[in-house]
C-alpha cells in the first residue's frame, strides 16, 4: 500500500488520451499508461520523464480480458489501489452510411468500445474502492451525431448508458466517483477518421483539454 496518488489512464498513446497521461503526471500522479501501440507509450514516457513525471507503461489490448486482469491484479501488488481511472481508449468506426456499416468492423468497435468497458470497470472499480476518500472514474465522452456516425455514436451512447448507471448507483453508496467529461473538438486522428477534411484552424488542443478535465472535475 502506498499514499502515491496512481493514475490508471486507457488509451493513453495518442491524442487525449496522452495529453491527459501528461498532464497528471505534471500534477503528481504516477500514471500507468494503458494502449496497444508500444512505441507511442514510449514517446509518452520520455516526455513524461523530461518533465519530471514518472510513469509505468502497459502495452495492453484492453479487449484482452487476461491481460487486464493481470494488470489490475500487479498494480493491486505495487501499490494497493487507484485514485484515478480515465478511460479514452476508443476503437473509431470507419464515416459510413448506417446501412453500409462494415459489420466485421462493427463486431471490433463493439468489443472495444462496449464490452471492453464493461469487463474494465469490473476489474478496476475494486481499486477505486480502495482509494484513501474513494477514487474518480472518468469516461472521456463524445456527443457527435448525424449523418454517416450512427456507428460511432451508438458504441458511445452505450458506454454513456453505461456510467449513467454507475454514477447513479454511486450517488448513493458514494465510495466510488463517477464523471463524464466531454472534451472540445480536437484536431486528433481520431477526429480526423470521423471528419475528414475538417478545418482544424479553430479546434481546441488537447493540452488544454486535459488541464480543463482535471480542473473542472477537481482532480489535481
Amino acid at each position: 500500500m502506498t499514499d502515491q496518488k496512481i493514475a490508471l489512464v486507457t488509451g493513453a498513446s495518442r491524442g487525449f488520451g496522452a495529453a491527459v497521461a501528461e498532464e497528471l503526471a505534471r500534477r503528481g500522479y504516477h500514471v500507468v499508461a494503458v494502449a496497444r501501440t508500444s512505441g507511442a507509450l514510449e514517446e509518452l514516457d520520455d516526455r513524461i520523464q523530461a518533465a519530471g513525471g514518472h510513469a509505468t507503461l502497459a502495452p495492453m489490448d484492453i479487449t484482452v480480458d487476461d491481460a487486464m486482469r493481470t494488470l489490475c491484479r500487479g498494480i493491486y501488488d505495487r501499490w494497493g489501489h487507484v485514485d484515478l481511472w480515465v478511460h479514452s481508449a476508443i476503437q473509431t468506426l470507419p464515416f459510413s452510411p448506417a446501412e453500409q456499416i462494415d459489420l466485421k468492423f462493427w463486431t471490433k468497435a463493439v468489443a472495444a468500445n462496449v464490452e471492453a468497458l464493461g469487463v474494465l470497470a469490473n476489474f478496476i472499480s475494486p481499486l477505486l474502492r480502495a482509494a484513501p476518500g474513494g477514487g474518480h472514474a472518468v469516461l472521456v465522452d463524445d456527443l457527435a451525431e448525424g449523418p454517416f456516425l450512427g456507428a460511432y455514436a451508438a458504441c458511445k451512447a452505450a458506454q454513456r448508458a453505461i456510467f449513467a448507471a454507475w454514477a447513479a448507483e454511486q450517488a448513493r453508496l458514494q465510495d466510488v466517483h463517477v464523471h463524464r467529461f466531454v472534451p472540445a473538438p480536437m484536431p486528433t486522428n481520431h477526429r480526423n477518421r470521423l471528419f475528414p477534411g475538417e478545418d482544424i484552424s479553430g479546434l481546441a488542443q488537447p493540452r488544454d483539454e486535459a488541464a480543463r478535465m482535471v480542473t473542472e472535475l477537481g482532480l489535481g
